[in-house]
């Protein structure tokens, strides 16, 4: 049995990025101190909780999942927090990509099952 801990820290690095850009937008150019703040520290929790994912995980595939799923979260905020409308193609697009995140766990040998 694989160790469940490279996805845990491939999950916190996701949750942080998503918090790091979202408190990016809301930091309105660097402009507003303590979203800034969450801007550096969330990445920096992200980045870290992804070097240790490296470990266990290849590069692209960690990254693959990393962006893809924190696409969709931002594009999914971005809608309900911010108001920011998607076209279909957008939707299309994000379907595309959260299918290829499925067919990467559920298929790839080259991830740790």
């Amino acid at each position: 049995m694989t160790s469940l801990k490279p996805f845990l820290y491939l999950a916190l690095a996701i949750v942080f990025e998503v918090i790091g850009t979202t408190a990016l937008k809301e930091s309105n150019g660097f402009t507003r101190l303590w979203p800034s703040v969450v801007t550096a520290l969330a990445y920096t929790v992200s980045f870290t909780a992804l070097a240790f994912t490296l470990k266990s995980i290849p590069v692209g595939l960690a990254y693959a999942i990393w962006s893809g799923v924190g696409i969709v979260l931002i594009a999914a905020i971005g809608w309900f927090r911010f108001r920011q409308t998607l076209d279909t193609p957008a939707i299309i697009g994000l379907a595309l990509i959260v299918a290829g995140v499925v067919v990467i766990n559920a298929f790839s040998k080259s991830l740790p099952h």
